[in-house]
């Protein structure tokens, strides 16, 4: 199972690249990946029936006790088989849909395969985290298919709308995840449902776990986020919204039904939820003039359906709902095939301007009618015996609350049948038919670009003359790759009705694991009331579809109920009025007000409980030795005089110093790796704020702060007392020996290497070191958003550049300029003066801005401090240093050829983007824990080069944007103000 997740990864990531070589041809390569895991699930049938799937199980997080594990029973296979099979015909599909000019295909291909990569894992996991982190890659991917249109307004909606809902659902389900795995003592999947635990605990974890189902299946209320997704390409909806994404609730539902199916608040949730969705689903669709809105309602109340029949908690039902689960995904899938078919022919979707089809596409219309067929209940298909099962065994079913309940839900079904009979036949009326008058094309024809279809280029719009007669769509012949997938889902779903027994063995063993009387899949079981049940249900339901005129009108006319999209919708613009309210209640645009309230809540809600409840130890040893005084004195005076200053760059460089006496501090404990960090980390520091500061007043304020000196007085004295009670309580408030007693062992053993610090970032504590080299990523991408307003970075500037020709730095008066060169004669080229300059593009500087000695102490100490970034970067394993330490001494080197020779120096000292090397850093640190892994190590073993690419990416990121994008911006408002100047002289 883990190859088939690393063969749908591959082609995820080779997509682009085959899309790019062989066009629309690569979708039928990229087919392959789903294929193959629904032919390995052929394959394990007959170990399956047997009880013996396979399973395969990999140490993830052994401390957490997280593992890659997997397994294959019969529920599971099923899931693979339909999540397989139909998304390999869907990327075949896929082939001849979009057009040879549609854009972003290479990155659609590999979304899709990426999602069945993901479906693939969520439905063999058997750890419950696992479940959860594919659950939720399931959600992340379904929003950029969703999505793939994102030039459209309605798209980018719908894929927000959905991604809102389903991680809402997921995060609670997460929670349902750990109380039911802390009370079971394993998050294994198979072992919890073994043994299942109860309490309180359990059952609010149950309602947690059917919440996250009821938002992945759209159950009511939050069906709606369905509907609105098919502004997504048809073959994501038949993929996502027919036989995959929707599906995972109804495949959670019936993988903790066996265990807790018999509790009163899961009967509750799961029969009212399954009921009311499936008919207010049914409903709806009556009133669809969209196909595709047709089938997406339709879809809400199958849904509703299948959680009804896997929840419900008998042997029997379960049966049914396996075996309409699998008859679901192919007409479903199959019809919105079809109907992407229909909208390639003739440029619409909207059933009151389509007219005679089926004439047309009568190939088209036979899939069409063998999958309505199917999904109305007809002999002999999948539908039909499926439903059959569900009715009998909702028939005889002994539900919580009494026969009144049964009854009503029997009830309950049935119109829910009936309903999609009605629909059912609509929709191939809608879209087959041939119609006696239709209606004229909208103002704005709503279409889905880069579709096939000749009459797409057709469907524009033209004046509306009144008592003129509308003409139908025009109908063109698609390719007929595009009928071969619905094609053999329809017939898939008449073969498989024919062997009904096969049927029934292969879905029994998940159904024994529920209680109850067993129930039978058969296409004929004598004349029962069931029988007579189905065809009362074809019977009303062809009568609704010949009345759907006077069902219209009745519709119209009853008031509608709350709308549950609009619902949400004002919701969520409520909720952004009150986030913006908010904002602008506390965000009042002063940093000193933002951090005393930091400050002032952080010593309010520690300081007052370390007061009330703790005593400072009796004896406290001030120093060890007076060198440690001494440096102890220097920091606090430091802190006084920097907080007395008014000037700003008095107070960094204060600052500075009281950071490198906590470096001498740390390496007077006999800690010079902590030491060097700290020395490098606030050298970087320093120069990022001198480059802040010269955009800043020289001063902090015109005026001293008299006002407010008191009161910053008193929060810096209450946050220091604070900090140092804490100090002094929390060591000696230990009762568990520290988790550090074994690093000095452990560093050596497991991460071979002496140096304890490095190895405890790299190797012990590397998810730590790995969010936070992901911050630093984020940080420097907020920074450069912050001066790149339109795009993340500029054009690198180089000495060779055409555009060199002002003076850098040149924004003041230079009083030496008439002692160099007279006025009259041209500045040296960079070329001819090359040889004699210390720095490559230090001609571009500004007379009186060079520095010789600092372009000759850069010129010697560059390439020295490269040579010893690398020795830190490979001696950090058992002497100080490592990437961090490395990364930031290469930082310093950029730094100090920045500040000797200017932004042209920055690029030709670092001709590369920042984010080049903070995207490869990451993506170096990922990839060599996975290397790891795969070699039998542990997830993120040894992977400090990725660490220093992000390190030397974070500090360019600051250099170009504060440093070299500031500098050019800074001369363009100067060369404006000249010429502004001269234009009011002259």
């Amino acid at each position: 199972m883990l190859l088939l997740l690393a063969v749908h990864l591959a082609a995820a990531l080779c997509a682009p690249v085959l899309v790019g070589r062989l066009g629309r041809k690569a979708f039928w390569v990229l087919a392959l990946a789903p294929a193959s895991a629904a032919v390995w699930a052929l394959a394990q049938t007959s170990q399956v029936a047997a009880g013996r799937g396979p399973v395969e199980v990999v140490e993830w997080i052994p401390t957490l006790g997280i593992e890659l594990a997997f397994r294959l029973d019969t529920l599971s296979w099923l899931m693979t088989l339909l999540v397989g099979a139909i998304g390999a015909l869907v990327l075949v599909y896929c082939s001849a849909y979009f057009s040879v000019s549609a854009s972003g295909l290479g990155r659609f291909g590999g979304v899709l395969v990426a999602f069945a990569g993901a479906m693939l894992g969520l439905v063999t996991a058997d750890d419950t985290l696992l479940l959860f982190v594919f659950w939720e890659l399931t959600t992340v991917l379904s929003y950029l298919l969703i999505g793939h249109y994102n030039d459209r307004k309605v798209a980018r909606r719908a894929s927000m709308q959905a991604i809102v809902i389903t991680t809402a659902g997921g995060l609670t389900m997460l929670v349902g995840i750990i109380l039911i795995g802390h009370a079971a003592g394993t998050h294994s999947l198979s072992a919890t449902l073994a043994n299942p635990p109860h309490g309180p605990a359990v059952t609010a974890g149950v309602v947690c776990l059917l919440v996250g189902a009821a938002t992945k299946s759209a159950l009511i209320p939050l069906h709606f986020w369905l509907p609105a997704a098919m502004a997504a390409p048809t073959p994501v909806s038949a993929y996502l919204h027919a036989a995959a994404m929707v599906k995972a609730g109804v495949y959670l539902v019936a993988r903790f039904a066996p265990a807790y199916a018999d509790l009163a608040v899961w009967q509750v949730i799961v029969l009212t939820l399954g009921c009311g969705t499936m008919l207010l689903g049914g409903y709806r669709a009556l009133r669809q003039q969209d196909l595709k809105l047709v089938l997406a309602f339709g879809t809400v109340s199958q849904l509703g359906l299948l959680v009804l029949l896997v929840g419900l908690g008998t042997r029997a039902a379960a049966l049914a709902g396996l075996a309409l689960l699998g008859a679901h995904a192919m007409f479903k899938a199959a019809l919105f095939l079809v109907v992407g078919v229909v909208d390639a022919a003739t440029g619409t979707r909207d059933l009151r301007r389509l007219s005679g089809v089926g004439r047309a596409l009568p190939v088209t219309a036979t899939v069409a009618a063998l999958a309505v067929a199917s999904m109305i209940g007809l002999p002999p298909f999948a539908g039909y015996v499926a439903k059959e099962a569900a009715l009998e065994a909702i028939a005889h079913a002994h539900v919580i609350g009494g026969p009144w309940v049964g009854t009503t839900v029997l009830a309950a079904v049935v119109v829910g049948s009936v309903l999609t009979v009605a629909y059912g036949l609509r929709l191939l009326w809608g879209a087959f038919a041939t119609k006696a008058s239709v209606i004229h094309a909208p103002v704005v024809d709503v279409v889905e670009s880069g579709v096939v279809g000749g009459a797409r280029a057709a469907a524009r719009l033209h004046p509306v003359e009144r008592g003129v007669p509308a003409e139908p769509a025009t109908i063109s012949r698609p390719s007929p790759v595009l009928l071969l997938p619905p094609l053999v889902l329809a017939v898939l779903g008449l073969l498989v009705a024919l062997l009904p027994g096969v049927g029934q063995n292969l879905l029994e063993p998940h159904a024994d694991a529920y209680p109850g009387e067993p129930g039978h899949l058969t296409l004929w079981a004598g004349v029962t009331p069931t029988l007579l049940l189905t065809l009362l249900v074809l019977a009303v339901g062809l009568a609704a579809f010949w009345g759907r005129r006077p069902i219209e009108r009745l519709q119209a006319a009853v008031s509608r109920a709350p709308d549950a999209d609009r619902v949400y919708r004002r919701m969520m613009r409520r909720l952004d009025d009150l986030a913006g309210n908010v904002t602008a209640f506390t965000q009042r645009g002063s940093l000193p007000i933002y951090l005393g309230l930091i400050l002032v809540v952080f010593a309010a809600a520690v300081g007052l409980p370390l007061l009330a409840t703790t005593s400072l130890p009796s004896s406290v040893r001030a120093w060890d030795q007076p060198a440690q005084a001494v440096f102890g004195a220097m920091i606090v005076a430091a802190a006084i005089l920097a907080a007395r200053s008014r000037r700003r760059l008095k107070a960094v460089i204060l600052l500075g110093v009281s950071g490198y006496g906590v470096a001498a501090l740390f390496l007077l404990h006999g800690a010079p790796d902590l030491a060097l960090t700290q020395v490098l980390a606030e050298t970087v520091t320093l120069v990022v704020f001198v480059l802040v500061l010269r955009r800043l007043p020289p001063y902090f304020s015109d005026r001293p702060l008299a006002a407010s000196r008191w009161v910053r007085l008193a929060v810096g004295l209450a946050v220091g007392l604070t900090v140092g009670g804490l100090a002094l309580v929390v060591p000696g408030a230990r009762t568990h020996p520290p988790v550090s007693v074994d690093f000095a062992a452990e560093a050596l053993q497991f991460g071979g290497g002496k140096n304890i610090v490095n190895v405890t970032l790299v190797d012990i504590r590397a998810w730590d070191t790995m969010g936070e080299i992901s911050v630093l990523l984020v940080a420097a991408t907020g920074v450069a958003s912050l001066v790149f307003l339109r795009r993340r970075g500029a054009a690198i500037q180089r000495i060779d550049d055409d555009h060199v020709g002002a003076r850098v730095w040149a924004t003041d008066h230079d009083p030496m300029a008439v002692l160099r060169r007279p006025r009259d004669l041209p500045a040296p080229s960079a070329t001819s003066t090359r040889s004699a300059e210390w720095l490559r593009a230090v001609s571009t500087l500004a007379p009186h801005r060079r520095s010789v000695i600092f372009e000759v102490a850069t010129r010697l100490l560059f390439h020295t401090m490269i040579v010893y970034s690398v020795y830190l970067l490979f001696s950090g394993h058992n002497s100080p240093g490592g990437g961090f330490a490395a990364g930031l001494v290469t930082g310093i080197a950029l730094a100090v050829r920045y500040l000797a020779g200017g932004r042209y120096e920055l690029g030709e000292a670092a001709p590369v983007q920042p984010g080049l090397l903070l995207g490869l850093g990451l993506f170096m640190s990922v990839g060599v824990g996975i290397v790891g892994l795969l070699a039998g190590g542990s997830v993120m073993q040894s992977w400090i080069v990725g660490v220093y690419l992000v390190v030397v990416g974070l500090v360019l990121d600051i250099l170009r944007t504060l440093g070299a994008e500031l500098d050019r911006r800074s001369e363009v408002d100067d060369e404006v103000d000249d010429e502004v100047e001269d234009v009011a002289v002259r």
